[in-house]
């Protein structure tokens, strides 16, 4: 018997990309006759995913410099401005071509598990890898979708594919994951351990694909909440009275490694990134749930000397720092933008510190050792005045502060080495960095965590919608979780109750609805006189939710809590749930000199927040066009707005 490999011309690259198919590469010779023994459904499955996951080239493109910093979980400081709607051809062309052929091999395996049953030559696991092969094809269509738009749907069925608008993109995923997860077939023995070992996710569990498609249902159903809703609560109802990913046990990831330049080599391996924490993370966590520095540091900080130092530098809970108004900004709506904390804050939500490197913990085996010299132990910075000369010298030790990013213009280079990521190359051990665990292709990476299903319910439930749990127990539950991943429950019961505002407004507690008010009075020292002051530091208006009226329903609890959950493996999460509901709060950039890829950020309109002023989207690459001319005339055709990176999707705000 022979298998006929259709010709998917998804984007008009080759059908299957052979070069990463290290299970058949022994049939190149003739692609479109290989014998049913050369060809498996499980080779293209495994090939598929592992090719998803995208070599360093591509991973440092599209998941750093363009989700990271789109979804605000590391700082957009290294170089890399798509957070100013900056956009690189080259970059997303070599992503885009990366996750179509990745589709394509998926599109193969569901060609020849059809082909195997028809010819009756089928496993008796035939139809569930098949079944397995459409749910990861749906989220590959939803990776795409959620980054450029309208996207091909009948690719898979052997023509030249028409190029169809998000809806349908959406409401095609919907119904493969409906059926597929219906068909899968739970009394279907395990298959044999060598046939396992082609899924590197979840090696061929049945039950585990099934709560992974029903799970991405939500996901997707959600999607739609502000644009669709009859839609999304239908299909979400439906997905959550079926088997879910509720626990620790069911995630849905991924084993990096080996390291070197290969598909599982790691999102964040690349020696040259800095990978500092954003300043909308940091805004976050900070007095948020609070448990102090002072109980976390003894199992951050192993050496007691060290420890020490670190708990003597602890700064006091209504304390925002050192004030710059001169060398730091105001030309931007982070309220925190002129101050620089000299220390560590009284409380801090425990995951940031699981997360990121605390500057002068270098003896740390957490410590980003192997950067290039992107993160040194070198703590020592330097204000300098407007003629460029030293003024002060500052110590960033066991110090915390997210990294801005932005136009600094013309005061670019005033605090050398403190916050001066923005510029390429800057070695510096003073801002929080991406801890090493991250960087050496020995994690986990992770596609969808129980965390995730449980805040899906959680905002549910807030909605109205019928859910198997009730909107605090889902809430609490999924916060659970998300410890549980780190590690730190220990510390759940103190940060389920705290009722402590953030810096953007927002508590844990959920019966704490209470908002806080537009200011609240903080103490400060002047940067360069150290005399003592007080200010009434207002929090941050949110115009994209509620006017801005709003800090601390239930709501913006739930997004706050998925988006420090979701950090540092799901930023394409965090930008999408941001483009859907404008939670949590986004700081603007910083505007000290006009931005010309984001015209509607002005001196006059930086105080507010605006869809215009954050990335909607990736353009198309110029392959596409050129290789495709008429199905990228369709994909702008249905795509609602021009093909440009502020043009919002259809199920984002407008």
């Amino acid at each position: 018997m022979k298998i006929t490999i259709k010709k998917t011309a998804l984007f008009v690259i080759p059908i299957l990309v052979f070069a990463s198919c290290k299970k058949i590469t022994n049939i190149n010779t003739d692609p479109t006759a290989a014998s049913a023994t050369q060809v498996q459904v499980e080779y293209f499955i495994n090939n598929s995913i592992v090719h998803a996951q995208m070599n360093p080239g591509v991973s440092e493109r599209a998941f750093i410099l363009y989700w990271a910093a789109a979804g605000r979980q590391v700082s957009d400081a290294d170089g890399a401005t798509f957070s100013w709607a900056n956009y690189n051809d080259e970059w997303i062309g070599e992503y885009y071509d990366n996750q179509s052929g990745a589709l394509n091999t998926i599109n193969s395996a569901i060609d020849v598990a059809t082909q195997q049953t028809a010819a009756g030559t089928q496993k008796n696991y035939t139809n569930n890898l098949m079944q397995i092969a459409r749910i990861w094809r749906a989220y590959l269509l939803s990776e795409m979708s959620d980054n450029f738009g309208p996207m091909p749907t009948t690719a898979f069925q052997g023509k030249n594919p028409d190029f169809t608008d998000v809806k349908s993109v959406y409401y095609y995923s919907l119904d493969e994951l409906k059926d597929a997860t219906s068909k899968l077939d739970l009394s279907v023995p395990a298959v044999p351990g060598v046939v396992s070992q082609e899924d590197p996710a979840y090696g061929f569990n049945f039950s585990n694909w099934q709560a992974y498609g029903n799970s991405l249902r939500l996901r997707l159903a959600m999607r739609l909440s502000e644009v669709d809703a009859a839609k999304a609560q239908s299909e979400f109802e439906d997905a959550a009275s079926g088997n879910l990913i509720t626990d620790k046990s069911q995630m849905f990831q991924i084993q990096e490694g080996p390291a070197g330049y290969n598909d599982l080599a790691g999102m964040y391996t690349r020696c040259w990134y800095q990978l500092p924490e954003a300043v909308t993370f940091n805004n976050l966590v900070i007095n948020l749930g609070g448990v102090t520095s002072q109980v976390q540091i003894p199992s951050v900080i192993a050496d007691p000397t060290e420890q020490a130092a670190a708990i003597a530098n602890i700064k006091a809970a209504d304390y925002a720092g050192q004030y710059y108004p001169a060398q730091l900004t105001n030309k931007t709506n982070n309220p925190f933008a002129p101050y620089w904390l000299n220390g560590l804050p009284s409380t801090i939500d425990p995951r940031a510190y699981q997360l990121f490197y605390m500057p002068g913990n270098s003896s740390d085996p957490s410590f980003p050792s192997g950067t290039c010299g992107a993160v040194t132990s070198t703590t020592t910075g330097f204000v300098k005045d407007a003629s460029s000369t030293v003024i002060q010298t500052i110590d960033g030790k066991y110090t915390w502060n997210g990294t801005p990013d932005g136009n600094w213009g013309a005061k670019g280079g005033v605090v050398d080495g403190l916050f001066q990521g923005q510029n390429i190359g800057v070695s510096t051990g003073m801002v929080p960095s991406l801890k090493n665990q991250f960087r050496t292709a020995t994690a986990k990476r992770a596609f969808f965590g129980a965390w995730e299903t449980y805040f899906l319910l959680a905002e549910a439930a807030v909605r109205g919608w019928t859910t198997p749990v009730d909107a605090q127990t889902a809430y609490e539950t999924g916060i659970g979780k998300s410890f549980e991943y780190w590690n730190i429950s220990g510390y759940l019961g103190t940060y389920l109750a705290s009722t402590d505002y953030n810096r953007d407004g927002t508590s844990v507690g959920w019966a704490h609805t209470a908002e806080p008010g537009d200011t609240h009075t903080m103490s400060y020292v002047d940067g360069l006189t150290n005399a003592p002051g007080t200010a009434p530091i207002k929090y941050p208006v949110n115009n994209l939710y509620k006017n801005g009226a709003v800090r601390n329903d239930h709501l913006t609890k739930i997004i706050t809590q998925k988006f420090i959950a979701q950090t540092p493996w799901l930023p394409l999460e965090t930008w999408s749930d941001h483009r859907r509901l404008g939670l949590p709060f986004f700081e603007n950039v910083i505007l000290e000199a006009p931005i010309q890829t984001l015209p509607a950020l002005t001196s006059s309109s930086y105080m507010t927040s605006n869809v215009q002023f954050f990335p909607q989207r990736m353009k198309y690459p110029s392959t596409l066009q050129n290789s495709n001319s008429t199905g990228y005339k369709q994909a702008v055709g249905v795509l609602n707005g021009t093909d440009d990176v502020l043009t919002p999707l259809w199920w984002a705000q407008h």
